[in-house]
């Protein structure tokens, strides 16, 4: 029986092969490449993060388990090798001829010298820790930190040196006539040893770090709280379970075999690399010209009638923002109006990842300094931002402000806003729909549509939403009270997306036209993916847009082959979920903030929406055109996993990104099969 499913991990490792694909590509500007490297590393050191460390303890009780692990491992591997001759035979030497000389892996020359010495003794000597590694040495390389294993001639001591990249900026640049030098302060380190060992020459420093397991293991203790429970995680997750150790392939044997047992990293997965490691420090690569960089267009600006306030003219119509090629003003003033407007009386609002300088969490803030009754549902769970998450939680409650967190298995994923105002006699409701989180920083990187909305049913649904999760945020039950405007996990998700595509069935069995175009970020859970595969069988055309995870197989004969899946990487991270199905011409869309991933369809709290705005529904109409036109950025995910771009020529090729700004910019252009 043929594969019905790829596999979750090495689907991921596809979609980050796509991401450093587009590092190679010489037609991007020579710093977004670097910053296409960074991204790469930084998503693998999340993926060792979060994924390593189960699948090394499955591993141990399923063989087939271990060999998906050793799978991934040549996987990487491949992709590491490929990272490296993109950096060294193709980036480096470019910046070469543009007056940049990245030094990498290369003696320092002379003319250097003196402003490193400079450098080192200003800048990174009271940074530095020397550290002689034995058995009763207490030295715990935390996670992802930076060290430098070297040894005195004639020693068989090893000792350990930090590279206080969390300190200082890794890269040193400085011009000297026409050329500006970048220099990694590894390097610098390496040249200057000797006066860390009191003049005695040390001729090799070899690079490593240690990835640790993110999992904070929260859980329903009697007499904790949360909020207690994540403190002391946060305060340990450095400290966690070893998943990689990663080295310089040059280092001695001995070496590395005494840091290994020393450190008691056996269970880790050892794994060779380069003179450098935590590359994803790229993107602070020093910037010494903006040609070097995507063309960057300004947010377009959203008119609102100078006489009237926002809320008024929600009343009139639904908006919708969509970022970051609108301006994210019009979601700042949705809160601004709200904290000062005399007749708002209640703010509700979910906070998945909050903008570490949040204009947005300020303004709930002075809401509450106010007087208005503001409710905050924090996901302190939102996986390397709960420290931050935590911050603005206290200061939002020592403002007045009522917060609520979800239960330790239970996280809430939705991206709703409510404001209740009071006129008189008359009580209005406005909110805030989005496929991505209220963070203004976010906004200026990731596709996302945020609806402004006066719809009576959706927004009495939606505080039917929060006002469970006021109740029991641990076990959110929703009663006799059914989402029917709604689509809300864990609840009626499953059924409702079930039901739409039945209708799609129908529709084909009838002979009619029948069709389904959704994009997500990840494609995993099995029933929805089954459900897909029946459609395909039955005749329904099936276009998927996914960036990340997609477990779903292709264009299979007998399987799916009337689903195409493409992905897309540009500029702009895509990030926004989308929904639209046929209806036999009468098309309906929903929006949302949830993916088609177990999680997110059993244990979290996911709010869909739908459209129903003529004007918004055409916007969106072709924003999903343009993506499925792409010929530029976007690649077809084939029954093998890999990529293939699709066959134009220069002058034929759309760039869907570039083409939905133009598209909103100036409603004139339309898109053509």
């Amino acid at each position: 029986m043929p594969e019905r499913y790829f596999d979750r991990d090495l689907s991921w490792l596809s979609f980050n092969e796509r991401v450093l694909a587009e590092a190679a590509k010489k037609d991007v500007p020579l710093y977004e490449r670097l910053r296409f490297l960074a991204i790469y590393s930084s998503n693998l050191d999340e993926f060792y993060r979060v994924r390593i460390a189960s699948l090394i303890a499955l591993s141990k009780l399923n063989k087939q388990r271990k060999g998906l692990l050793n799978n991934i491992h040549a996987v990487i591997e491949q992709h590491q090798h490929r990272y490296g001759q993109t950096l060294t035979q193709d980036i480096i030497p470019a910046l070469r001829a543009n007056g940049i000389e990245f030094l990498y892996n290369t003696d320092i020359p002379q003319v250097l010298i003196s402003p490193l010495r400079n450098i080192f003794y200003t800048s990174l000597a009271g940074l530095l820790q020397v550290v002689r590694l034995t058995k009763s040495t207490k030295f715990f390389p935390e996670n992802n930190k930076l060290f430098l294993a070297t040894s005195r001639p004639g020693d068989d001591d090893i000792f350990i040196i930090n590279v206080p990249s969390e300190s200082m900026n890794r890269f040193c640049a400085i011009p000297v006539g026409d050329i500006t030098y970048v220099v990694m302060i590894d390097d610098i380190i390496r040249y200057h040893a000797s006066a860390l060992f009191g003049g005695v020459d040390i001729r090799y420093a070899y690079a490593f770090k240690v990835t640790r397991d993110a999992e904070l293991n929260l859980s329903d203790e009697v007499g904790s709280t949360l909020t207690s429970q994540l403190e002391k995680r946060l305060a340990a997750r450095d400290y966690g379970f070893a998943t990689r150790l990663l080295y310089d392939a040059a280092m001695p044997e001995r070496m590395l075999h005494k840091i290994v047992k020393t450190l008691k990293l056996a269970d880790a997965s050892i794994m060779a690399g380069g003179r450098y490691h935590n590359l994803r420090d790229l993107f602070s690569f020093p910037k010494v010209d903006s040609k070097f960089f995507y063309e960057k267009k300004p947010p377009i600006p959203i008119e609102i009638a100078a006489e009237r306030t926002l809320f008024d003219t929600i009343d009139q119509r639904d908006v919708m923002v969509h970022t970051p090629y609108q301006s994210y003003d019009l979601i700042l003033r949705f809160f601004g109006e709200a904290a000062i407007d005399t007749a708002v009386e209640r703010i509700y609002v979910t906070l998945y990842r909050i903008a570490v300088d949040s204009a947005i969490a300020q303004t709930l803030i002075t809401a509450a300094r106010n007087g208005k009754k503001v409710t905050v549902v924090v996901e302190l769970k939102a996986r390397f931002d709960e420290a931050n998450n935590l911050r603005w939680a206290a200061r939002m409650k020592d403002a007045g402000v009522t917060i609520v967190y979800s239960g330790t298995r239970l996280k809430v994923h939705a991206k709703v806003a409510l404001v209740v105002s009071s006129k008189g006699k008359i009580s209005k409701k406005y909110g805030l729909f989005a496929t991505g989180n209220f963070n203004e920083n976010t906004a200026r990187l990731y596709t996302d549509h945020i609806l402004l909305t006066a719809h009576s049913k959706m927004l009495d649904e939606v505080l039917t939403v929060f006002k469970m999760l006021l109740k029991d945020s641990r076990k959110p039950d929703p009663g006799k009270k059914t989402f029917n405007e709604l689509i809300v996990a864990p609840f009626n998700i499953r059924e409702r997306f079930f039901a739409l595509i039945d209708r799609e069935i129908a529709y084909a069995g009838k002979g009619r036209p029948a069709a389904i175009t959704i994009k997500l970020n990840n494609l995993e859970e099995e029933t929805l993916i089954d459900k897909l595969y029946e459609a395909s069988a039955a005749g329904v055309q099936i276009t998927l847009l996914i960036r990340g995870i997609c477990r779903l197989i292709p264009e299979t004969e007998g399987l799916s082959s009337n689903i195409r899946v493409r992905r897309i990487v540009d500029g702009y991270l895509e990030h926004g979920r989308i929904f639209m199905f046929h209806n036999d011409g009468s098309e309906e869309i929903f929006c949302g903030s949830a993916d088609w991933m177990n999680r997110n369809i059993y244990h979290r709290i996911e709010v869909c929406f739908p459209v129903y705005d003529l004007a918004i529904r055409e916007q969106l109409k072709l924003i999903l055109r343009w993506q499925c036109l792409d010929s530029a950025q976007a690649v077809a995910i084939n029954k093998d996993m890999s990529h293939t771009h699709l066959d134009t020529t220069d002058q034929d090729k759309v760039r869907s990104q570039y083409a939905i700004y133009d598209m909103l910019e100036d409603r004139s252009e339309w898109p053509t099969d």
